[in-house]
């Protein structure tokens, strides 16, 4: 039997370099039987604490699951352990892959280790330890609830070991971690490992973000006072732009962010520049994070054609060997059409680009040759710095702007701490940089306020769901299946925030009392009397309210009238003047036509961008297909708009303003005798009134504050709870349980249990309606991609159904969905998003044994890294088809299909993603 602290000290001998203090108190805490939770920054070496977790696990002659959010990181760490152990002691499970599975130490991405614990798995006994590596992704609002479902299945007796970026609620978090898993250490350490200094490229010139760097703590942390040097040089190149610009005043009409006046002539240094300056200040190898997939190749492009090159002859040989070793398997057919010797040709010189379109093979030779110092220049989506590890020594940012999905939003302090976290390779440099580059949009105080912050809280994302509820009822009575739910992060954050209510509540009653008394009155009942000055009130705002809804709905009507080439005015504000409609929109409560103004400006209105009915002034011929986000098309059309002698009209105020609602308020029968009965109320002539009135309003207001401040508190008071009551009531409308006493799990719920998909719920109804019997195995393939797949916002969709079992099988998976989707409007539950079927076409040829250059052409224009990532999205869901569907025809289609598309690029990157 070991003595305290001795596996931790023959732990540390092992390792090239001593623990860190966090690293220290960590390990301690694990081998003294508590659970840690440790947030450290990026490159820190949290996973040192993990990796004595197995350490321990494999003194005891037991096992250690080491978990990871993606393919790629559980690959990564298995490689290590592996290096670190061998390969009869490592095993490998990602869902696609399977390598020594029996292994005392597995490494596997978080939803296996979710699947084996609803499935009650035998490889789960005899574990003593598991590692779940970036646990703050219970925040991903697609994935997150694995992590949380993972934390509460655990048996007790088994050690968590939760890694995490710094976040600024971990208390919060380990008070959770507490109170579900035990006794738990958390160990916050804010201090990186190699300082960061912060930047900003102005013209060709690399400045200091802040002052001159000093004894007094890391670079950035809490500093808001600026670099003199700086400002002064942002100054004089403001004043160098302003003296191009003949006839414009810099002041008041624009602001910091450039929004205002004409549009600036500063042209930024160009990418092949920038990597020049950072070469010769020694700032390389560099990442450039670039929000955009097509920006990252055309910067590769752009310094490949101005003849950067950042490696030596003998670099270059090494390159060709390392490419030759990760592509050497694939189809040379394939490698053509992939632009492979362009793609050879930048990284021989040391550049390369990294992003989620490019293939597997691709981006993992990238990631090889950065990490071995021979690209010095990557240009990277922001999916980089998810945890590969590909550190640099500097990180460069274009922009502080990226967009979320629906707009172009600010980096958040959590966002630009993530990216710029990847600076500074432990063991190898001694600071890392951060770069931003500036431009007259760009204000250094907003670049210090993201230095400076490091607010990123930990937000639960956890919901029940269809597939989440049968697994729980299987091995749970309802009433612990709840109490289960209610045990989860996301329930004790918002507990944690109905103790805040409470106590406005508390607060509020308190005052409610201290009022009491304040509205007696000799004359009569003030109560009556207050009550009669608030109807009078509220009747105002109804006519009021009357008045502009109905406006409302008549310039609503109007819009919906509009058609395609209708040439409106909008009467005010920014986007005042001339406009065409490119797409009406016929939904009559809320339309918002997609228009394009004469100043090149495109979006949808709205009916509360009018005063008016609109009418359409004139109208111009549009082609058939407008892509309004390209530059040269807003061109042409505002060019039209101009030439064919549209201009703005006056505005708004044709008809007087409030002449109709004065008019009507004034002539109401309600409102006049509401009116006459406050006249002859006996309160009205009380000397004291007006302070009554005061009194009984603040009283008034608190009691609808109270009252709302209640309904919000019973609403989440088990709220989970109450969601999962209404999936169950859906599920055993649907006959996935039998409802009577505790809910039973059915032969059907069997199969829904098995079925791990965001539209669980429609796979499992269209296997149960055999709905996809009889089909080939392509066709197969295609149906099952139309629940899988989902179309980026600005991708066309392919539609093209190759064969009539499959559209009527599409056909009839989309009525499905429209079923459930009834239902779940009726339960008041999320809806499960609708099949798309731009990726049919593509999976189809490609599971008929088409070459690769066909089967991207049917995937109109999806990057060849997309169409392997959702072709091994479709084998995900084949495969649970292989096993669960109850027919046996549907389960040889789906093993033939995998068999089909597991071939060429596919086939050589299941491997390694």
């Amino acid at each position: 039997m070991s003595t305290p602290a001795t596996e931790v000290a023959a732990f540390a001998a092992q390792l090239p370099f001593p623990l860190d203090p966090f690293q220290l108190r960590a390990c301690e805490a694990l081998e003294a039987g508590h659970g840690v939770l440790v947030c450290a920054p990026t490159g820190a070496g949290k996973t040192i604490v993990g990796e004595f977790a197995v350490h321990l696990a494999l003194q005891a002659g037991r096992k250690c699951f080491y978990t990871t959010p993606i393919k790629a990181l559980s690959n990564q760490k298995f490689h290590d352990l592996v290096e670190r152990y061998d390969r009869d002691t490592v095993g490998l499970l990602t869902g696609d892959q399977s390598i020594n599975s029996d292994a005392p130490i597995v490494v596997m991405t978080t939803e296996v280790l979710r699947n084996m614990l609803y499935a009650g798995s035998d490889r789960l006994r005899g574990l003593s330890h598991v590692v779940m590596d970036e646990v703050h992704f219970l925040a991903d609002r697609f994935r997150g609830a694995v992590w949380e479902e993972v934390i509460l299945h655990l048996a007790d007796d088994v050690a968590l070991v939760s890694l995490s970026a710094t976040v600024s609620n971990a208390e919060e978090f380990g008070s959770w971690m507490e109170t579900v898993r035990g006794d738990t250490t958390v160990i916050v350490d804010e201090t990186r490992p190699i300082p960061l200094w912060q930047h900003m490229l102005v013209g060709r010139r690399i400045l200091d973000l802040f002052p001159s760097r000093s004894s007094d703590g890391p670079p950035g942390r809490g500093q808001r006072k600026l670099n003199p040097d700086l400002l002064s040089h942002i100054r004089k190149r403001l004043a160098i732009e302003d003296a191009e610009r003949p006839g414009h005043r810099r002041g008041g009409s624009r602001d910091r962010r450039g929004r205002g006046g004409p549009p600036s002539r500063y042209r930024p240094p160009s990418r092949p520049e920038v990597i020049t300056q950072l070469d010769k200040a020694g700032l390389l190898p560099a990442i450039t994070f670039i929000f955009s997939r097509a920006g990252c190749d055309a910067a590769v492009g752009q310094c490949v054609r101005s003849g950067l090159t950042l490696t030596t002859e003998d670099e270059a040989t090494r390159v060709r060997e390392i490419i030759e070793r990760h592509t050497g398997e694939l189809p040379r057919a394939d490698l053509r059409i992939l632009g492979y010797e362009q793609w050879c040709t930048a990284l021989e010189r040391g550049i390369a680009a990294h992003h989620a379109g490019m293939l597997p093979a691709f981006r993992h030779t990238v990631e090889e040759l950065f990490v071995n110092g021979l690209v010095k220049a990557v240009f990277a989506t922001e999916t980089l710095a998810l945890g590969i590890n590909m550190p640099a020594r500097s990180v460069v940012l274009e922009r502080l702007v990226k967009f979320n999905g629906d707009t172009h939003a600010d980096l958040t302090p959590g966002e630009y701490t993530q990216l710029t976290g990847r600076a500074g390779r432990r063991g190898i440099d001694i600071e890392g940089h951060a770069v931003v580059l500036w431009e007259p949009s760009v204000d250094p105080d907003m670049v210090a306020g993201l230095a400076s912050t490091r607010t990123f809280p930990l937000r639960s994302s956890f919901a029940p769901g269809y597939n989440m509820a049968v697994n729980l009822l299987r091995h749970l009575p309802a009433e612990e299946a709840r109490a289960l739910l209610e045990r989860s992060f996301a329930q004790f954050q918002t507990d944690r925030n109905v103790v805040g209510v409470s106590r406005a509540i508390e607060r509020n009653e308190r005052e409610l009392q201290q009022l009491e008394g304040g509205t007696d009155c000799h004359l009569g009942d003030f109560a009556e009397y207050a009550a009669l000055r608030r109807a009078i009130s509220e009747r105002e705002r109804e006519l009021k309210r009357g008045a502009t809804g109905e406006k409302r709905n008549t310039v609503a009507e109007s819009l919906v009238r509009l058609r395609r080439g209708d040439v409106i005015t909008v009467p005010a504000g920014r986007r005042a003047g001339p406009a065409v409609v490119l797409e009406p929109d016929r939904e009559f409560a809320d339309p918002h036509p997609l228009v394009m103004t004469s100043g090149g400006w495109s979006g949808r209105l709205s009916p509360r961008d009018f005063a008016d009915p609109v009418e359409a002034v004139g109208s111009i011929r549009l082609p058939r297909h407008i892509d309004f986000r390209d530059a040269q098309v807003r061109r042409d059309i505002a060019s039209t708009l101009r030439n064919k002698g549209f201009v703005p009209s006056s505005g708004p105020g044709k008809h007087g303003k409030h002449g109709k609602k004065r008019g009507g308020a004034t002539h109401d029968r309600e409102l006049a005798r509401l009116r006459r009965e406050l006249k002859q109320h006996p309160c009205h002539d009380c000397p004291d009134r007006e302070e009554h009135a005061r009194v009984s309003e603040r009283s008034h207001r608190l009691a609808v504050e109270t009252q709302r401040l209640r309904t919000r508190m019973d609403a989440a008071s088990s709220s989970l709870a109450r969601t999962f009551d209404r999936i169950v009531e859906l599920l055993a409308e649907r006959a996935y349980l039998e409802p009577d006493g505790d809910p039973v799990v059915t032969e059907e719920g069997e199969w829904l249990r098995r079925i791990y998909s965001e539209s669980d719920l429609l796979v499992a109804e269209a296997l149960r309606r055999g709905i996809w019997k009889g089909l080939a195995p392509a066709e197969l393939a295609g149906v099952v991609s139309s629940v899988v797949f989902e179309a980026r916002r600005d991708a066309t969709v392919a539609s093209a159904m190759p064969t009539g079992p499959l559209r009527r099988a599409i056909a009839d998976t989309q009525r499905i969905w429209e079923e459930i989707q009834s239902d779940e409007i009726r339960h008041q539950l999320p809806i499960t998003r609708e099949p798309d079927t731009g990726f049919v076409h593509a999976i189809y040829v490609w599971a008929q044994g088409a070459p690769l250059l066909d089967a991207l052409l049917a995937a109109n224009e999806i990057p060849p890294g997309d169409f392997v990532r959702w072709c091994r999205q479709v084998l995900d869901l084949l495969e649970q088809l292989r096993i669960v569907a109850p027919d046996a025809q549907v389960r040889s289609s789906a093993g033939k299909a995998i068999a089909a598309i597991k071939r060429g690029v596919v086939s050589i990157d299941a491997t390694t993603e």
